[in-house]
């Protein structure tokens, strides 16, 4: 019982550990290429989180975490659509 508990207690702090964040490919002065890479770098994130949601609405047994896991995916396809319109808008003007 008592591993258990440790063990329990390490997951949570690793979860605590913050991750370095990611270097910007290109410098963000730059009008085209540096907002073009945020977003390219935006969209492989999105994507990612939507593949891994995906396969967690497919894997839960219990309604309720199947109904989470589709909120994730509705608000993550949501947001790569906003993504999508602010560059629309950007190269645009």
């Amino acid at each position: 019982m008592r591993r258990q508990a440790r063990t329990a207690q390490d997951r949570r702090a690793s979860r605590r550990r913050k991750r370095p964040a990611m270097p910007l490919p290109l410098p963000v002065d730059e009008p085209t290429t540096g907002s073009t890479q945020l977003f390219h770098q935006l969209n492989n994130q999105l994507g990612i989180i939507l593949a891994n949601a995906e396969l967690l609405e497919a894997k839960v047994s219990d309604d309720m975490s199947r109904r989470r896991a589709t909120q994730v995916v509705a608000s993550v396809l949501d947001a790569m659509a906003t993504a999508k319109e602010i560059r629309a808008r950007l190269s645009r003007g």
